[in-house]
């Protein structure tokens, strides 16, 4: 497994002294964070894009129901704590197993809203992701080749992605790249890839009144559920 140094010896982003390696160098200047799932935020863009181009309405995104959408909130927000905050950390040998408890708490609501298009991409990405993710540990496999085509360094402190010299289901890892020139690049797997274009259908067909929505005579003209 390749290692890395930055140009200074430390990664800012961790502040610690990192391990020397092949180069002495990082290329990018970048040391790998936890990079929230990129692929959400270019679905939800890519959605009202393709919404708005194809005479969809935006004021209708506000009339989507989700059921137990709360538990989605709850997921996302114990990840957001496990890698962003001490948190993670603290757990110790207990956050692998509350990173699972997350994700399938997400999976629950998911699977209670398959009424709405898309949601079925979402559900069968995201048990992919969490299969391969159970299956290594609690944590998602990343391929170092593409840590290092993406010049960044395997995280120190407890992260939801970790290299391995031994994985699991490796198909269903970490092994893709995004190019460097995209903000927010990202390593991703084929289960990101299906959420996403999940995601993307459900905003655009949210857009056009289709799935599961709230009466609103704003919206809908008339009052009748779209």
């Amino acid at each position: 497994m390749h290692r890395y140094i930055a140009v200074d010896g430390r990664c800012p982003e961790l502040g610690r002294t990192v391990a020397d390696g092949t180069n002495g160098s990082l290329r990018h200047g970048r040391c790998p964070g936890d990079d929230a799932r990129v692929f959400i935020l270019y679905a939800v863009v890519a959605g009202l894009i393709l919404g708005i181009l194809t005479g969809g309405s935006a004021a209708r995104l506000g009339s989507l129901r989700l059921s137990w959408a709360p538990l989605i909130v709850l997921g996302m927000v114990v990840q957001l704590a496990l890698f962003s905050s001490p948190l993670g950390n603290a757990l110790g040998d207990a956050a692998p197993a509350v990173y699972v408890l997350s994700n399938v708490t997400v999976l629950i609501a998911v699977a209670a809203n398959l009424a709405v298009p898309g949601l079925v991409l979402v559900l069968a990405g995201g048990a992919s992701n969490l299969l391969a993710i159970i299956a290594n540990g609690g944590y998602m496999p990343v391929s170092p080749s593409a840590l290092e085509a993406m010049g960044r360094l395997p995280k120190l402190d407890y992260s939801n992605s970790a290299p391995r010299d031994v994985v699991a289901l490796g198909p269903l890892t970490d092994i893709f790249t995004m190019p460097t020139w995209v903000p927010m690049a990202n390593v991703f797997s084929v289960g990101d890839i299906l959420i996403g274009v999940g995601v993307a259908v459900a905003v655009g067909a949210a857009m056009h009144g289709r799935g599961v929505l709230t009466t609103s005579p704003s919206v809908t003209g008339g009052g009748e559920t779209a």
